[in-house]
C-alpha cells in the first residue's frame, strides 16, 4: 500500500479527511450523491466526556439534522450503518436510541434491510437490571436496489462437512463452499482495557466490526463517512481495504490518535484484532476431559 494522502477538509483527492470540528461543517464540504456507505456510532446523550447532555428532544432535532444531511450525501444503491446503545431516562430506566431513530430515517425515504445485533461479553455490571450486552446496528439504504456483497464476509460453517443424505443430491456437500451468511447477531468483543486496539477513546468502535460493512456494502473506490470518526476506526477499515474515507470529530486528540492509526494501517504497523479469528479457543484436551467426567479442563480462554 503507498502513501496515504489524509486532509483536515474535504478534498476529492484525499484518501481520508480528518476534519476538527462539528459534523455537520464537514458534511456539507462533501457533495451530494458521494458516498457508497455512510458507518458511525453518534453520542448516546448519556454524558460522556466528549458530548454536552441535552433533553432527548434536542437530541433528536440534532440527530435528524445530521441524518437528513447524510441521506443527501448518499448516492443510490448506497447504505447507512446507524450503530447506537441506550438512553439513560431515569434512575434504571433505559430508552433504545435505534427505536427513538428509526423514524426520522423513514422520513428520508431509507429503507431498513437488517436491526443487527452487536453482542459482547464485558461492561458494566449492574444491580437492579441485568447487565447490558449488546448495541444495535440499523442497516438502511436508498433505493430498493442496493449494493451488497456476501461472500467476503463469510464466516465458517458449523458443520462444514455435512452433506445431503437423500434427493438428487445426496452425498454432495450443503453448505456453501465460501461459509455461511453471517446472520444479524454478530459476537465481537468490544474495545475494553485488555483490547489490542485500545486507545484513550471511551468507547471506540473494534475495527473488525466496520470492515464487514464496508466489505459487504462499498467496492474499492468507494467513499465512507463517519460523521463522529473518533478514534478512525472507520477510516482504518476503509483504507485498508481500498476505499476512501471522511469524518469529523470535535475532539483534537481523538483526530491525532485517528491520523496515527490511519499512517501506521497503511504502513502494515496497525494491530488489530483479526476479523477471523474466534472469540473463545477451548484448550485441545478440554473436550476430551469432558468425555471422561473429569473436573480438570480448564475455562475456555477469551481472546482479545
Amino acid at each position: 500500500m503507498g502513501k496515504v494522502k489524509i486532509a483536515d477538509h474535504y478534498a476529492e483527492n484525499a484518501d481520508v479527511v480528518l476534519y476538527n470540528g462539528d459534523c455537520l461543517e464537514l458534511l456539507h464540504q462533501i457533495p451530494e450523491g458521494s458516498a457508497q456507505l455512510i458507518v458511525t456510532s453518534p453520542p448516546y446523550n448519556i454524558g460522556k466526556a466528549y458530548e454536552r447532555r441535552q433533553t432527548l428532544d434536542r437530541y433528536l432535532a440534532d440527530q435528524r439534522k445530521v441524518i437528513a444531511r447524510c441521506a443527501e450525501l448518499l448516492r443510490d444503491g448506497g447504505s447507512i450503518c446507524w450503530e447506537t446503545g441506550n438512553h439513560i431516562v431515569g434512575p434504571q430506566e433505559i430508552l433504545p436510541l435505534d427505536v427513538a431513530l428509526f423514524p426520522i430515517f423513514a422520513e428520508q425515504g431509507l429503507r431498513l434491510r437488517n436491526r443487527i445485533m452487536w453482542h459482547f461479553e464485558h461492561g458494566l455490571h449492574c444491580s437492579k437490571r441485568f447487565s447490558g450486552r449488546y448495541e444495535t446496528i440499523l442497516w438502511f439504504t436508498k433505493g430498493e436496489r442496493y449494493l451488497f456483497n456476501l461472500d467476503p464476509v463469510r464466516v465458517p460453517q458449523k458443520y462444514p462437512g455435512k452433506k445431503y443424505f437423500k434427493g438428487p443430491k445426496a452425498g454432495q456437500y450443503s453448505c456453501h463452499p465460501l461459509g455461511k451468511n453471517p446472520g444479524d447477531v454478530w459476537v465481537i468483543p468490544n474495545v475494553k482495557h485488555n483490547h489490542i486496539e485500545k486507545t484513550t477513546h471511551p468507547c471506540q468502535f473494534p475495527v473488525e466490526l466496520v470492515e464487514r460493512l464496508v466489505l459487504a456494502l462499498t467496492q474499492e473506490g468507494d467513499l465512507v463517512i463517519d460523521p463522529y470518526m473518533g478514534v478512525g476506526s472507520t477510516a482504518v477499515a476503509a483504507i485498508r481495504h481500498g476505499r476512501r474515507a471522511a469524518g469529523a470529530d470535535i475532539v483534537p486528540e481523538y483526530l491525532a490518535i485517528a491520523r496515527d492509526r490511519v499512517t501506521r494501517a497503511t504502513n502494515g504497523q496497525l494491530r488489530t484484532r483479526p476479523m477471523d479469528r474466534p472469540v473463545y479457543e477451548p484448550p485441545p484436551f478440554a473436550a476430551v476431559a469432558r468425555r471422561e467426567g473429569t473436573h480438570s479442563a480448564p475455562t475456555p480462554r477469551l481472546l482479545p
